[in-house]
């Protein structure tokens, strides 16, 4: 299999509460981008984490940082850009892209990914529940050579991931939620932190 780079998109704010940086949000007495550092290396050749603002906010982490070039109506997938672009200086041909407040996604989800998204080797995280199906777009195995379709598309102000991802041959690889777990459940509110707590603490 391909060796595949990830890259933690780490531009988002937390409006909900107050405007924090999610990333240096507090889960368990650890920042919540260690957390996903710690769930996203073993599964990567090598990782990168893609944010805006001060970077040196994250120097400490051990990992390349860079700006993700993006303005409030890019949103994401300038951040997915940026990753692609430094996978392609470093050799790699794909990327998987992972979000900085989502501490519990799946322990396998490279491996996933890569695996259930052949031939397009372009793949994307969802869920289904009650006959319906969620998708996570910015958990998705992205091939660099998709890099400069999509420079064409922010340009042109498309800025919607999925959207982007369909156009492409996108293949939707369904993960199980556990229990009433969301798989790739998101830390937006207060009321979401003391959740996250709570399940950090559960056995």
């Amino acid at each position: 299999m391909t060796q595949i780079a990830g890259v933690i998109l780490a531009g988002g704010q937390a409006t909900r509460m107050g405007g924090q940086d999610k990333g240096m949000m507090r889960l368990g007495g650890l920042p919540l981008i260690e957390r996903v550092i710690a769930r996203l290396s073993p599964q990567c050749a090598t990782l990168a984490i893609s944010a805006n603002g001060d970077l040196s906010r994250f120097a400490d982490f051990g990992y390349p940082v860079f700006a993700d070039g993006s303005t409030e109506s890019q949103g994401p997938l300038a951040g997915v850009l940026a990753g692609l672009d430094w996978a392609a200086r470093m050799g790699f041909e794909a990327i998987v892209t992972v979000a900085t407040d989502t501490p519990f996604f799946p322990t396998d989800l490279v491996d996933r990914l890569q695996a259930n998204s052949v031939p397009e080797g372009f793949g994307m995280a969802v869920t289904e529940a009650e006959e319906r199906r969620f998708w996570h777009p910015t958990f998705a195995l992205w091939p660099v050579a998709l890099r400069d379709d999509l420079r064409v598309a922010l340009r042109h102000d498309q800025r919607r991931m999925r959207q982007f991802a369909e156009s492409k041959g996108v293949v939707p690889v369904v993960f199980e939620n556990s229990g009433a777990q969301d798989a790739f459940f998101n830390i937006n509110t207060e009321t979401d932190l003391a959740r996250a707590e709570a399940l950090l603490a559960s056995p």
